[in-house]
């Protein structure tokens, strides 16, 4: 009889949180939010161009005032504001064995203004490996060593990279500084050369960003702090295809940053959370996780019991609605927490089946889980076969909002003992993390 009483109040209470959930998180507010986030009129929310992202941020800080949110303690504002130094190509000429290299064939990866050089250089190659299966893995390992190597080098990459070669100079179009001493120049088409000549220079400018950040502050334990993130930048105006050249970003990450409102207006009316919770819709995660690494420097990672990161929730997972995947989820115990918080509803958490894909360093959360924090993505993308990642066509009508409001649902109720106090996930070991 004892047994079946303590069987019939677990049942209950979850059953009563679970209603709360379904009352407070309406899907009618949650495709508000997405709608807004991913308009036209919010031009792509490039973090590169203020102009282009202002829109958001707003939106943003607006609906975390409504809510009731606070700042972070010692702040008077929501944005968490910082600067990045970004640089730009104007003019690249490259002479290799005294014939002109066409602008197309050539990546510059310096931090130089003004470059001028003749000889002094050492010649590298990237040619295709007989040894290797995967040639395209091994271009890319092989770029990016040289780029991470600090010593100057022009380097030669072969007529058979050239697919890999335009993507990786994607990457190179505009960055940021990063206090690099080395210069780089890749040139395409080439197998070898015995003389060159480079004359480059390049504009720095200042670019003001900014993480929107609000809290509600513990009842209990308000030392102890849980984040719940996402990303509101995406990769702004791109090349037209048939008239259409904004990239929405209505999965990635609007999906994720409607998640962290909705989950901020959810715990504000329950008020029982006895640990500080941080809601964050961070930018720039799309050109090198500088928001995320902006907000892990303001606060001590030691007290930071989990994160929450939602990345792209906006379509039905590789098992179907009621399922998302935890990125790292081997990492830490946060997962099997989650999963202990679901049962006995129709939701499930899994680990990440893309292992090949290294969603775990894809996001925000590879950040703070290289200081320790049990931080992990919870997504249901099926990323190996998506079409509108990354395009113009990854708009409103693409999602699903039974889907999105289903994995909101589901975050705020596995979340409910970390919130609480009665679970502290197990940290991650910051030596596994690289």
């Amino acid at each position: 009889m004892k047994i079946f009483i303590i069987i019939l109040v677990i049942g209950t209470c979850g059953s009563v949180h679970a209603q709360k959930a379904n009352k407070l998180i309406k899907e009618k507010n949650v495709a508000r939010i997405i709608k807004t986030l991913s308009a036209d009129d919010m031009m792509g929310r490039s973090a590169r161009k203020p102009e282009q992202i202002e829109k958001a941020t707003l939106f943003i800080e607006n609906e975390f005032k409504k809510i009731g949110l606070q700042p972070l303690s010692g702040q008077t504002s929501f944005r968490q504001e910082f600067i990045k130094e970004q640089i730009s190509p104007i003019k690249l000429d490259v002479t290799l064995d005294g014939e002109k290299v066409a602008i197309e064939n050539l990546i510059l990866v310096s931090e130089k203004s003004v470059i001028n050089m003749v000889g002094g250089l050492s010649i590298k190659t990237i040619e295709v490996d007989p040894q290797t299966t995967n040639q395209d893995q091994y271009f890319f390992d092989k770029a990016f060593a040289l780029v991470r190597d600090t010593t100057s080098c022009i380097v030669v990459v072969g007529p058979e990279f050239q697919a890999n070669f335009m993507e990786f100079k994607g990457y190179f179009k505009e960055r940021f500084l990063n206090n690099r001493k080395s210069t780089k120049i890749f040139v395409l088409g080439k197998s070898k050369a015995l003389t060159y000549s480079v004359k480059a220079t390049q504009k720095i400018e200042s670019i003001k960003m900014a993480n929107v950040v609000g809290m509600l502050e513990g009842k209990s334990s308000p030392d102890d702090l849980v984040v719940f993130s996402g990303h509101y930048d995406h990769i702004g105006i791109q090349a037209p295809i048939e008239g259409d050249s904004i990239a929405n970003g209505a999965d990635d990450d609007a999906s994720g940053t409607t998640a962290v409102i909705t989950l901020a207006k959810y715990f504000k009316k329950l008020k029982n959370n006895n640990r500080t919770l941080i809601f964050t819709a961070f930018t720039a995660e799309e050109i090198g996780g500088y928001g995320s690494q902006y907000f892990s420097k303001q606060l001590d990672p030691d007290k930071v019991i989990a994160m929450f990161n939602i990345e792209m929730i906006g379509k039905p997972s590789k098992w179907g609605q009621n399922n998302a995947f935890i990125t790292g989820f081997e990492r830490s115990d946060f997962g099997k927490i989650l999963q202990k918080n679901l049962a006995g509803t129709l939701f499930q958490f899994h680990p990440d089946p893309y292992p090949e894909q290294n969603l775990f360093y894809r996001s925000d959360n590879a950040t703070l889980a290289r200081l320790g924090v049990p931080a992990h993505s919870i997504s249901t993308d099926e990323i190996d076969i998506d079409k509108f990642y990354h395009t113009v066509n990854d708009e409103m009508e693409s999602l699903d909002m039974a889907n999105i409001t289903a994995a909101i649902r589901a975050i705020a109720l596995s979340s409910k003992t970390i919130v609480s106090g009665a679970d502290t996930p197990t940290r991650i070991d910051k030596a596994t993390v690289r």
